[in-house]
């Protein structure tokens, strides 16, 4: 009596890994049916190194979505084959009220980046095609024009400015992170800024130490800026060298005399987690707010988030005739480039920066040449300006 084998089908969907310069595996779907080209779908989602328990257990969340997913797409491709629409009330739903519910769910003290940065892109999305469409109708073509629409956008801040490249790769990107939280809410059964060709995505600005010169500054100086505090807190940041984050939180009460009645900021790095103390000029005082009855532990910027400040400081530069792409960030390069160029050493430099490795401050010191050193010797009392 002879048997038969049960041959398996193979199924049209794989889950397949690239590894990444980092260290982690991007996830991606492996698309192949017979007699067609096959495809690839990046999901977004990260297979991270074990170090701990945490991590596998992260990792085994992430693939658990990802098989989710993958299921999800052979049951489309089976629905398409058998001629049913894959039409649900969710796909109905309307995709900027669906947004700004889930704009208003991060407006806590961890996500309130991500609260202002999915605001203003609701902001675009509205200007560029209303606040009537529904999830069927986000579609490549959709996210496409929105792309072009980036290209001549305002920026809010500044009548007739454009969005810089780089704020219209940070939209393109947060988009393209929206429609994945909608396709695992399953409003969405594929995310269509996938679809798009690198060409038709906004490019990333290519990495660049970027600083102002002493003249530059001083330009900025004289021009007149849209919210004045941004201006304070920018030029202030030149002299001392803070990040944003611990410019923004910085209070009246951090602002104190060292025994030898110099100058000094207590602050704690967001990012090293530590408290520092640095030592700061009359000339960067000058460019505080007036305190009048402040307290001591009130804010002394009251900043926006980083995506509204960068749109506010792209706007200020372009005013004082500066092509430069200038951010928050700027100002800290800024204030690395000239200690260097005054001839302060780069292990002093490193340590005002609050740099864990001198490695990380190498990379100014590679920007400083000798005419920057005679631009820059003209530091002492140099920019304020009332």
């Amino acid at each position: 009596m002879s048997t038969k084998k049960t041959i398996k089908a193979k199924e049209p969907v794989t889950i397949r890994f690239k590894k990444l310069q980092n260290g982690n595996k991007s996830i991606y779907l492996d698309i192949y049916k017979g007699g067609e080209k096959r495809k690839y779908k990046f999901l977004q989602l990260y297979i991270v190194p074990e170090a701990s328990e945490t991590d596998k257990d992260k990792n085994r969340k992430t693939l658990e979505l990802a098989n989710k997913l993958k299921s999800r797409m052979i049951l489309e491709m089976d629905n398409v084959d058998h001629g049913f629409k894959n039409d649900t009330e969710k796909q109905k739903s309307n995709f900027i009220k669906w947004l700004q519910e889930l704009t208003e769910k991060q407006k806590t003290d961890e996500t309130m980046s991500k609260y202002y940065s999915y605001k203003a892109l609701t902001k675009h999305l509205i200007k560029y095609k209303g606040s009537a469409v529904t999830f069927r109708q986000v579609t490549k073509d959709y996210c496409k024009g929105f792309t072009d629409y980036l290209k001549t956008a305002k920026n809010g801040t500044y009548e007739g400015k454009k969005l810089s490249e780089g704020s219209q790769f940070e939209y393109s990107g947060k988009l393209a992170e929206v429609l994945n939280l909608a396709m695992k809410d399953d409003y969405l059964t594929g995310n269509p800024m996938e679809k798009l060709t690198r060409h038709e995505r906004p490019k990333q600005p290519k990495g660049k130490t970027e600083y102002l010169t002493i003249e530059e500054i001083k330009m900025l100086v004289k021009t007149p800026c849209a919210k004045t505090v941004v201006k304070q807190a920018f030029l202030f940041t030149c002299y001392s060298g803070l990040r944003f984050s611990d410019v923004k939180k910085l209070t009246w009460g951090d602002i104190q005399k060292d025994n030898d009645g110099q100058n000094i900021i207590r602050y704690r790095q967001k990012k090293m987690k530590q408290h520092e103390y640095l030592q700061i000029s009359e000339d960067a005082l000058n460019y505080l707010p007036k305190r009048n009855e402040a307290a001591d532990d009130d804010t002394i910027f009251r900043l926006s988030q980083n995506g509204y400040t960068n749109e506010t400081l792209s706007g200020w530069a372009m005013a004082a005739g500066i092509k430069k792409h200038v951010t928050f960030h700027v100002s800290r390069h800024t204030n690395a480039t000239l200690l260097l160029s005054l001839g302060v050493p780069i292990e002093t430099v490193s340590k005002l920066l609050g740099h864990s490795h001198i490695k990380t401050t190498q990379r100014y010191a590679k920007v400083v040449d000798k005419s920057k050193r005679e631009a820059a010797s003209k530091l002492d009392g140099l920019i304020f300006s009332h």
